[in-house]
């Protein structure tokens, strides 16, 4: 699966979806993706399979389940296997909730 393909995924889920950031938020609920980090493997002093992990941000204004729901069966449609975690963003007032995933060959 592409980057590209991802934000399409994300796209159909029905909520906003950005890269990164959005310059002037919706309201709640949206999402966010972003590349994170690379967890490359490495072979014969090169990068021998490109694993890329972002992070799939779902924001809501309350804790919502239903939205959790509607990632979360996304990604399983997608097969792509995650790592949740959450927090509460007192300056936005905001539960935010991310979705750890791998691309890999991207």
């Amino acid at each position: 699966m592409t980057q590209a393909e991802l934000f399409q995924a994300l796209k159909a889920i029905g909520y906003p979806v950005a890269y990164s950031h959005f310059d002037d938020p919706p309201q709640p609920p949206y999402i966010v993706h972003l590349f994170a980090y690379s967890s490359d493997l490495m072979a014969d002093n090169q990068n021998y399979v490109e694993v890329s992990n972002f992070q799939i941000e779902l924001y809501t204004s309350k804790k919502d389940l239903t939205a959790e729901r509607k990632v979360q069966d996304k990604l399983k449609e997608l097969q792509l296997p995650y790592a949740k975690t959450e927090t509460w963003i007192d300056s936005e007032k905001l539960f935010q909730v991310i979705y750890e995933i791998q691309l890999i060959g991207e």
